[in-house]
C-alpha cells in the first residue's frame, strides 16, 4: 500500500469530530490493507511504530525534529523555530516548508508503508556516538521525498502526537464492520450511521464488539485480534489466550463516597485493603523470565531489578501474571515515601542501582490474573487472593501482601479505614469477595474510599515564569481537563502551590520546568504555551463555577500532589463530565 492512502484517511478522520464517520474511514482502509501489511498500518493509524508494551522506543526530540526539517527543505533553523512559535505544531511546520521548499533532493522515491515503517524502526537502533546524525540522516531522507501532507503525518509519528482522534473504540469498532458486517447484516453509509441494526443482529453485533474488546484487553494489539478473526472468526476472538510476557489492560476502579456507598456498590462481606501511594505494577513471568510493567505498560524491568531478584526467591512458581503496588522506603528509616520520591526511577536509563540503593521499593502484591499455565481472570477474587497467600513468602522491604481485613461490619471497616490514613495510606479499597477479574473494566467490581474530594488529573497547556528568587523557572501552570470523548482540551484553573524550591525535598519547580522546556509552542511575555504532556494530580478545597476558564469552572485553592505523567496517558486525564459530577457531590 502506497503510505499516501493512509495520509488521505487521517486527514478525512482529522477533518470530523463524529465518532461514527471515523469509524467509516478506518474500516474503508482496513478493507484496503493486506494481510502482510496490516500490523503496520494498525501501530501507524494509533501513531506509533512500536506496541505501548515495547521496550523500544523512537526517542526523537523536537530539536532534532528541527534538524531534520532543515536537512531536508534548506529553511534556516531559526526560521523552523519561529514557525513552530507561530504554527504550536511541529508537523504542519513541516508541511509548511515542504510547499515552499528551498532546495531539490537528489534522491526521491514514492513512500511505501512499509518504507516508512522501516525506516522509523531504524531511529530506534541509531544509538551511542553518531546516532544524532545518524536519525536526522534517516528523518531528512523520509522528508525528502514526502509530499506536505505525508510530511505532515511523518512529523507527528515521530513526536507521537497525531492529533487526529483515532482511539481504541474507533478501531475496534471498524474492526467488527469489516470482519463481522456481512455476517451479522450490518450495512453502513458514507456518514458511518449504520443502517437497520436492530432486534437479534443488534444483540450479536454488541458480542462481537464486546469479544473484540476483551481480546484487546488482555493482548493490546489490534492485530492479534484481527489474526484470530482471520483464522477462526468469533470463535477465534474468544479463544485469545491471556500469556504472560504480554500485559493486559488492567481492572479500574471506582471511587466511593464512603464506608456505607461501598458495601453498597460491592456487597458484603468485603475485602478492605489499604490504598497505598506507589504505582500500580504488573509483574509477569514466563520460561524463568520475569517482566515489570506500569500501568501504562510501560516495561520497567531494567529500572526495577531489585523487585525482579526478590519475586525470583521470594515467589514459588513457573509462570504468574500479578498485580502490586511498589511503594518507596527510606532505607534508613523504613518509612514509606511518597510516590514522587520514587517517580523519577521509572524511566531512568543510566546510575539505575545507585538510585535504587537511595529510594528502593517495596512490593505489595494484591492480586493474581494468571498461574502455572492457567488464567485466572475468571476465578473469584477471594480465591484469587487465596493463592496469592500460597506461592507468595512475604519478607518486609520486599515483598509483602497487602494488608487486608474481610468483615461484613461496618465498624471494623471504618476502625481499618482510620488505621490506614493514621499510617500515611492514601484511603482504602473495597472489593466484592466473588468478583472476577474484568481487564480495562471499571464496573464496580472494586472501589477505592479516600477522605477528601477525589482529586483531579489534569494536564499543564500553559505555563507561566516566576519572579525573584524563582526567575528562570516556570512557577504558575494553567490546567485543564478533556471534553468527554473528545480531544478537544478546557481550561479549569491556574496552580501554583505543592511544588519545593529544593529537589531533594520533591517535585520541585526546577524539575518541572526541565520538563516543561521542551514542550514550549510559542511564548507571548512571560506566559508560555506547551504541548499537553505534563499531567499532575491537583487537589482542591472546592470546585466553583467560573466565566474565566472555557470549563465553565475554576479550583478554589488547587495544590500539586505528584506528577502523574509516568504513569499515565493524556487520554485518561479527567473529562469536564468528572468535574460536573465533583461540583454536583460537594453539595
Amino acid at each position: 500500500m502506497l503510505y499516501n492512502i493512509l495520509v488521505e484517511t487521517y486527514k478525512k478522520i482529522e477533518s470530523t469530530k463524529k465518532r461514527l464517520k471515523k469509524t467509516y474511514y478506518v474500516a474503508e482502509l482496513l478493507k484496503k490493507t493486506s494481510e502482510k501489511e496490516i500490523d503496520k498500518v494498525l501501530l501507524l493509524l494509533q501513531g506509533r511504530i512500536f506496541p505501548k508494551h515495547s521496550e523500544q522506543k523512537l526517542g526523537v526530540a523536537s530539536q532534532l525534529i528541527i534538524k531534520a526539517i532543515n536537512s531536508a527543505s534548506g529553511f534556516s533553523e531559526r526560521e523552523i523555530t519561529k514557525l513552530w512559535k507561530e504554527m504550536g505544531d511541529l508537523g504542519d511546520v513541516a508541511a509548511h516548508v515542504t510547499k515552499k521548499r528551498k532546495q531539490t533532493s537528489l534522491y526521491s522515491e514514492t513512500l511505501t508503508i512499509e518504507k516508512v515503517f522501516s525506516t522509523l524502526k531504524n531511529l530506534a537502533k541509531a544509538e551511542g556516538v553518531g546516532s544524532n546524525e545518524k536519525k536526522n540522516n534517516l528523518i531528512a531522507e523520509l522528508l525528502s521525498s514526502a509530499s506536505p501532507d505525508e510530511t505532515k503525518f511523518i512529523i507527528r509519528t515521530i513526536l507521537e502526537v497525531m492529533r487526529v482522534g483515532i482511539g481504541r473504540g474507533t478501531l475496534r469498532d471498524a474492526i467488527a464492520w469489516v470482519y463481522f458486517g456481512k455476517e451479522i447484516g450490518i450495512s453502513y453509509d458514507e456518514e458511518g450511521n449504520i443502517i437497520n441494526l436492530t432486534g437479534e443482529p443488534k444483540k450479536r453485533y454488541k458480542e462481537y464488539i464486546d469479544a473484540i474488546q476483551r481480546g484487546y484487553d488482555i493482548t493490546n494489539e489490534f492485530s492479534i485480534v484481527i489474526k484470530s478473526i482471520k483464522k477462526c472468526g468469533i470463535q477465534g476472538v474468544e479463544e485469545i489466550a491471556l500469556l504472560p510476557g504480554k500485559p493486559l489492560n488492567v481492572m479500574l476502579y471506582i471511587k466511593a463516597e464512603d464506608i456505607d456507598n461501598a458495601i453498597k456498590i460491592v456487597g458484603s462481606p468485603a475485602a478492605f485493603e489499604f490504598k497505598l501511594d506507589g504505582f500500580r505494577l504488573q509483574c509477569h513471568k514466563r520460561d524463568n523470565k520475569i517482566l515489570l510493567f506500569t500501568r501504562r505498560l510501560e516495561d520497567v524491568t531494567a529500572q526495577f531489578q531489585e523487585v525482579v531478584e526478590s519475586l525470583e526467591k521470594l515467589v514459588e512458581a513457573d509462570s504468574y501474571i500479578l498485580e502490586g503496588e511498589a511503594v518507596g522506603y527510606d532505607p534508613k528509616t523504613k518509612r514509606y515515601l511518597p510516590f514522587q520520591k520514587i517517580s523519577q526511577r521509572i524511566k531512568r536509563k543510566y546510575n539505575i542501582s545507585e538510585i535504587a540503593k537511595q529510594y528502593p521499593v517495596e512490593l505489595n502484591l494484591f492480586d493474581l490474573i494468571y498461574l502455572n499455565g492457567k488464567s485466572h481472570l475468571a476465578t473469584k477474587f477471594i480465591r484469587r487472593r487465596e493463592l496469592l497467600k500460597e506461592i507468595v513468602s512475604e519478607k518486609k522491604g520486599e515483598i509483602v501482601l497487602v494488608k487486608q481485613l474481610v468483615t461484613s461490619e461496618k465498624k471494623r471497616a471504618e476502625e481499618f479505614y482510620r488505621s490506614a490514613l493514621e499510617t500515611g495510606q492514601e484511603g482504602i479499597m473495597a472489593k466484592n469477595l466473588d468478583a472476577v477479574y474484568k481487564p480495562g473494566a471499571r464496573i464496580g467490581y472494586g472501589v477505592k474510599i479516600k477522605p477528601t474530594l477525589e482529586p483531579l488529573d489534569l494536564v499543564i497547556v500553559k505555563a507561566e515564569y516566576g519572579e525573584g528568587k524563582r526567575s528562570g523557572w516556570l512557577t504558575s501552570y494553567v490546567m485543564a481537563c478533556k471534553l468527554e470523548k473528545e480531544e478537544k482540551l478546557l481550561e479549569i484553573g491556574k496552580v501554583s502551590t505543592g511544588l519545593k524550591e529544593k529537589e531533594e525535598e520533591g517535585l520541585s519547580f526546577k524539575e518541572l520546568t526541565q520538563l516543561l522546556k521542551p514542550l514550549i509552542k510559542k511564548s507571548e511575555g512571560k506566559e508560555v504555551y506547551v504541548q499537553p504532556k505534563i499531567i499532575l494530580e491537583v487537589a482542591y478545597e472546592e470546585i466553583q463555577k467560573s466565566p474565566t476558564y472555557s470549563s465553565g469552572y475554576a479550583l478554589r485553592f488547587p495544590t500539586i500532589k505528584r506528577l502523574r505523567s509516568n504513569e499515565k496517558d493524556i487520554k485518561e486525564i479527567n473529562t469536564l463530565k468528572d468535574v460536573e459530577r465533583l461540583y454536583t457531590q460537594q453539595r
